[in-house]
């Protein structure tokens, strides 16, 4: 239970910004790291819920509303996956060969690309957000959850494009086919959740969400010969706007008014 504990701690210490207890950061103390890191994701959609929940008798402007809606990731998270969308991107938009894609990834510098992708990003997600309404949100909750899931999983099923750096040192310190079994199965709960919660939006949220994955294996393998953690980052954040978008678009054009 001290291990699990410790790998508990880890993955928020990781991942988030919420305070946790200082622990070592061993072999044995990270097997079983990544089996948190969708925690963290319910964590963000339980505050999003009780944001919503908030504004039901606060009556807030709906900008303002919105604007915290799309900040609560990014404040509980600090924004570490947000640093993997803007490096790949400015990887992806070099259109150079692979290993000079990968030596972008590490550069510290913001380009022209990271810069106009990320106002871009929040621009759109700002549009989805400002669209939604209990339900659609109920279910993006739920989202927060599977994008984590299936980075997960992608951590301890994909191959490395480099042997260093955060996503090889999590795969490599993880116990990978009992992470793999734990992602697994936060999915199926995931999908099975998402659907009964909301037949139509939980379908295609859950089906975009995997279409993304595949996106993400394809073009991580073609680009980079495999992935990093900042084309995890990048997955994370385009998988919860793709995500955010199919729902909102679903729930206006699918659902009875």
């Amino acid at each position: 239970m001290k291990k699990l504990g410790n790998s508990f701690i880890i993955a928020f210490a990781m991942y988030s910004k919420i305070p946790m207890p200082r622990t070592e950061w061993t072999k044995d103390n990270m097997k079983y790291a990544m089996c948190f890191f969708p925690v963290i994701g319910a964590v963000i959609g339980a505050v999003i819920l009780l944001w919503n929940y908030i504004q039901g008798y606060a009556g807030f402007g709906n900008s303002f509303y919105t604007v915290i809606l799309m900040m609560i990731p990014v404040l509980i998270t600090g924004g570490i996956h947000l640093d993997g969308l803007l490096d790949t991107s400015d990887a992806l938009s070099s259109y150079k060969p692979m290993d000079q894609k990968l030596e972008i990834l590490k550069d510290s510098h913001a380009g022209a690309f990271a810069i106009i992708v990320g106002i871009c990003y929040f621009f759109l997600l700002f549009g989805c957000y400002s669209e939604t309404n209990a339900r659609m949100l109920s279910v993006l909750a739920i989202g927060f959850v599977l994008s984590r899931a299936l980075s997960g999983l992608a951590i301890v099923s994909f191959r490395m494009a480099k042997n260093t750096g955060l996503a090889a040192t999590f795969s490599d310190m993880a116990v990978k086919s009992r992470v793999k079994t734990v992602m697994l199965l936060y999915i199926l709960l995931c999908a099975v959740g998402m659907i009964l919660l909301e037949p139509v939006l939980g379908t295609v949220c859950l089906i975009s969400a995997l279409l993304m994955f595949a996106y993400y294996r394809y073009m991580s393998y073609q680009k980079f010969g495999g992935i990093t953690g900042d084309l995890a980052g990048f997955f994370l954040q385009v998988c919860e706007l793709v995500m955010a978008a199919a729902v909102v678009i679903s729930g206006k054009n699918i659902l009875p008014a």
